[in-house]
């Protein structure tokens, strides 16, 4: 009975190791495309295939990010912007 406790738990050790084997190292760079898009710049960031930022740099404009805001695809927001935002209503006027 130990002789079979001791497989479980080594195959259960192993399971882990073996799986990220298969998804190749991981790498600490960025893969940085750049490219021309009207008169704006654009830097693509990703790490193993994952695009994580997008810089921006217009031609005669301040550069900013865009970050992902929620884990899904195509879903971008400028890092620069808060999160929240408040409304500006005038209620009353005297």
């Amino acid at each position: 009975m130990r002789t079979l406790n001791r497989l479980l738990l080594a195959s259960l050790l192993a399971m882990p190791l073996a799986t990220l084997a298969e998804e190749g190292p991981v790498t600490g760079d960025p893969d940085v495309t750049i490219r021309q898009e009207g008169d704006k710049t654009i830097e693509e960031y990703r790490v193993n295939g994952f695009l994580y930022a997008i810089k921006v740099t217009p031609k005669g404009g301040k550069p900013y990010f865009l970050v992902r805001a929620d884990g899904s695809d195509g879903n971008f927001v400028r890092s620069d912007q808060p999160d929240m935002l408040i409304p500006a209503w005038e209620i009353f006027k005297w």
